[in-house]
């Protein structure tokens, strides 16, 4: 059966990937779904949990709840709880079976605001999509609702797509920030890694946007949109920096969006095979090809557009795609578990992924690094 897994895993959902994108952010995430799904969103989809608090709730569906409905209860909980808390927003988010049951909760979503006077919305999740479309989704209300003009800084930056799913292991958030910084940017707001809503909303007073990985690219969209700041795509992968550097001056210079990754790269063949998320992996591919490798294809195995890859790349949705898009691969760099489904002869090269292998990623990064 096609578009299925049989021995490999699957991405984080769309519903981690809200929790995520909006953890730091001071505000109330409420995930309509049944008690202890919790765990299944924070403890093993999130690395900050273990390190400090956020304001995530589960309403505890029942089935009687989600037969009858009972949204009056829903509202009155969460209603309850912000004016407890009292916190920078409310996010909601649904699972699958309310999203079967047809609820509002765009309507929801006013009710709570009318009643709290605290920004509320909805962030579209069924529990059917990966984090890249939840995470996507939650930075670009976010950018919907706190976005304003601002006075314009010299070498100032946006980064966007900043999360533990795509971040906790190879590089890191403050990989990421070194490189910026390193570069002659001050970063204006982080998307969404050691800001605030605060930082966020002074987003257009950059000069420019780095589009980390695929989550943030709707957002910085948005950004360009509505004031004009372009965007540049790419992950600063070893091999790479100097290339991506040089791509956000042009973007400045030019005052057009570029994905820099892409642009770099002009070998064509599936001798070397990158698999995963498409902005790093594209990133990736244009550094091996920069140390002479040739025959560099990307696999995309997430819900991204596929503009942020080649014509002659693949986006893979489901085990066999995945199986056959490696078949003449001499070697794959991805994360350890895709080890099932590479042919036996191909040397993988590991990178490790926690929004794929959980933990079980963060323990072999720890293998590597000798620990």
């Amino acid at each position: 059966m096609r578009r299925s897994m049989r021995t490999l895993p699957v991405y984080s959902g769309d519903v981690s990937g809200v929790a995520s994108a909006l953890f730091e952010l001071g505000g109330m995430v409420v995930i309509h779904d049944p008690s202890g799904c919790n765990s299944t969103y924070n403890t093993h989809d999130e690395t900050r949990w273990y390190d400090r608090d956020s304001l995530i709730f589960i309403t505890g569906l029942t089935e009687r709840q989600a037969i009858l409905g009972r949204d009056d209860k829903l509202v009155n909980d969460v209603v309850e709880s912000a004016l407890t808390f009292n916190p920078r927003f409310i996010a909601l988010a649904s699972s699958p079976i309310p999203f079967i049951a047809g609820t509002d909760f765009c309507a929801l979503a006013r009710i709570i605001e009318d009643r709290t006077h605290i920004p509320c919305f909805f962030v579209p999740t069924n529990g059917m999509h990966d984090y890249v479309v939840g995470a996507s989704n939650a930075f670009l209300e976010i950018a919907k609702r706190f976005l304003e003009p601002q006075a314009k800084r010299p070498h100032a930056l946006n980064v966007f797509g900043l999360t533990p799913l795509d971040f906790a292991c190879g590089i890191k958030d403050e990989g990421v920030r070194a490189f910026v910084t390193g570069a002659g940017y001050e970063i204006v707001s982080s998307w969404a890694m050691g800001s605030s809503v605060d930082d966020l909303s002074q987003a257009a007073a950059a000069e420019v946007s780095i589009v980390v990985s695929a989550t943030g690219l709707a957002a910085a969209t948005e950004l360009e949109r509505r004031f004009g700041v372009p965007y540049v795509v790419g992950t600063p992968v070893a091999g790479f920096e100097d290339t991506l550097a040089a791509a956000l001056e042009r973007a400045i210079r030019t005052q057009t969006s570029i994905n820099a990754a892409n642009d770099a790269r002009t070998n064509v063949g599936n001798h070397i095979a990158v698999v995963g998320e498409p902005v790093w992996a594209t990133s990736l591919a244009a550094a091996l090809e920069g140390e002479g490798a040739d025959a560099v294809q990307v696999v995309s195995t997430v819900e991204a557009p596929r503009d942020l890859i080649r014509d002659t790349d693949i986006s893979a949705d489901g085990e066999e795609e995945v199986e056959e898009a490696l078949a003449n691969a001499h070697v794959v760099h991805a994360d350890p578990l895709y080890r099932s489904v590479i042919p036996p002869q191909a040397e993988l090269v590991a990178h490790p992924h926690f929004a794929f292998s959980g933990r079980y990623a963060l323990t072999v990064e720890r293998q590597m690094a000798g620990h």
